[in-house]
């Protein structure tokens, strides 16, 4: 069994040498926690302040783990987020007031109404359009650096993936694309996405940006990129594949 406790969206790890790990015997200096959850054989916690001083454990944010923990551990964790932060957000029912109890492992109930609940994705897609030997690359508004990523956003409600992508890509950039296809998917936990992948070719269009969403835009080679998207990232997963095609 492990033991995922958070603070916020940031994860106790415990120090074993040069390496990092998710505590497998409970954290009992970690005390007191004010969510205590099962899942999947594991125990997660919700503390309220964070945990100083230790010389055992240290604080990281769930996206650095990424670079410390086994992926299965740090996937494991991303899981473990989602549902923590949705109990802290489905205390009460949305139809009467009334509190809500886990019914499932993955479900509440109403104890006055019977409302049902699970679990909400928000679901976003991602698509790295190419032309040619250059990809397209933007720096949207809300990017805390200078890195560029690729165009993305929300699916909305009557929408398929596929429709999605078409309307984000002529939305933020005025380009048409072609030749769609599917690339891979990646539960996104910050705090609770599903990023779904694609690839597509240019097709028609100049570049005109929607500046309420991206600052920057522009098609680069592979011999010119900007400084690009980290390596957890479904976003840098898209750009390494690409790169990868040059040495096929």
């Amino acid at each position: 069994m492990k033991y995922f406790v958070f603070c916020q969206s940031d994860l106790v790890l415990e120090k074993v040498g040069d390496a990092y790990q998710i505590p497998t015997e409970q954290p009992t200096e970690l005390k007191p926690w004010t969510t205590v959850m099962d899942i999947d054989g594991h125990k997660a916690y919700r503390i309220d302040q964070p945990l100083t001083g230790s010389e055992r454990y240290e604080m990281c944010p769930l996206r650095q783990s990424y670079y410390k923990l086994p992926e299965e551990d740090y996937l494991k964790a991303g899981k473990c987020h989602e549902l923590l932060y949705w109990d802290q957000n489905t205390k009460f029912c949305g139809v009467c007031g009334g509190p809500m109890r886990f019914d499932t492992p993955i479900s509440k109930k109403c104890e006055h109404c019977g409302k049902e609940i699970w679990p909400q994705l928000a679901i976003a897609i991602i698509v790295l359009v190419r032309r040619k030997d250059e990809v397209l690359l933007v720096h949207a508004n809300s990017f805390r650096d200078d890195h560029y990523g690729l165009v993305a956003g929300f699916v909305e409600t009557g929408e398929t993936l596929e429709e999605a992508v078409h309307r984000e890509v002529m939305e933020e950039t005025g380009l048409h694309i072609t030749n769609l296809r599917y690339f891979a998917s990646q539960p996104w936990p910050y705090p609770c996405g599903l990023m779904v992948g694609f690839t597509a070719d240019y097709d028609s269009g100049k570049i005109h940006l929607q500046r309420s969403e991206l600052s920057k835009g522009a098609w680069f080679d592979r011999n010119h990129l900007p400084h690009i998207p980290e390596k957890l990232s479904i976003a840098r997963q898209l750009l390494d594949s690409w790169l990868e095609e040059e040495n096929r």
